[in-house]
């Protein structure tokens, strides 16, 4: 076999990297910081690994020790998640979903963000039929009763109960748009439950039949879900998380 046709062997991880960032993913949010003994109860490590790690994750400006002798996170954190953000591209993380989704179901897809009393496409990948709603990137549609609308409109910037508790998600309209077309919209979130935007499918509504919107409204859901993960959001438990 020549070398070029052997396989590349299987890599591991390095175990006590493992367990450092097992220790850095310990914290949560609203944490000043966290003893010994709450490290160790989350991470399921004994005291005495994460006492040497600590010394490391310190020497490299990962944590900090309290006088208390509990650790906090450090300058170096802060220093990696600035530069995460400059350079996050938003359209890296929805444009492969929007293509799944269109892949998945056949239909449209999108993600609009609100702009004042506005709904603008972001990012769309179009359905392969040639009977479809024809709307670009960069076009600003009005907050109207069309699903996406209610989605931004609910949820912008955050979650507005008790409104929200009654929503049956993904949100699903006909007509009201355009009197040809039907749309299927949920929310994702980003940091801080904050609302990120729309991610929707549309369809002629002599496509979308109680099947079609019965098979498409797990995908988009998922997608949605997937998506929040992705830009480092939380999807809550609905309807029971928005009611409360």
């Amino acid at each position: 076999m020549t070398e070029k046709g052997k396989r590349r062997p299987a890599l591991e991880g390095v175990a006590s990297a493992d367990r450092a960032l097992t220790v850095l993913s310990a914290f949560r949010k609203g944490d000043r910081s966290l003893s010994l003994a709450e490290l160790a109860e989350r991470t399921g490590l004994v005291k005495s690994t994460i006492m040497r790690l600590a010394i490391s994750l310190e020497e490299h400006g990962y944590l900090a020790r309290e006088e208390d002798s509990s650790y906090r996170l450090d300058a170096e954190v802060l220093r990696l998640g600035t530069i995460y953000t400059q350079s996050f591209r938003m359209e890296a993380h929805v444009v492969p979903m929007l293509e799944e989704l269109v892949a998945r179901t056949g239909e449209s897809a999108a993600f609009y963000i609100r702009r004042g009393e506005q709904r603008l496409c972001l990012f769309r990948v179009d359905s392969p039929h040639l009977l479809r709603l024809h709307v670009r990137v960069g076009d600003a549609l009005p907050l109207d009763s069309s699903a996406i609308a209610q989605v931004l409109r609910a949820f912008a910037p955050r979650p507005l109960p008790p409104y929200v508790a009654s929503l049956d998600l993904p949100i699903v309209t006909m007509g009201a748009t355009d009197p040809h077309t039907g749309s299927m919209a949920a929310p994702v979130f980003g940091p801080g439950d904050k609302l990120a935007g729309a991610l929707a499918l549309s369809a002629p509504v002599i496509r979308w039949t109680a099947d079609a919107q019965a098979a498409a409204r797990p995908i988009l859901l998922e997608a949605a879900s997937a998506l929040t993960r992705r830009i480092g959001g939380e999807m809550p438990e609905w309807p029971r998380a928005a009611a409360e």
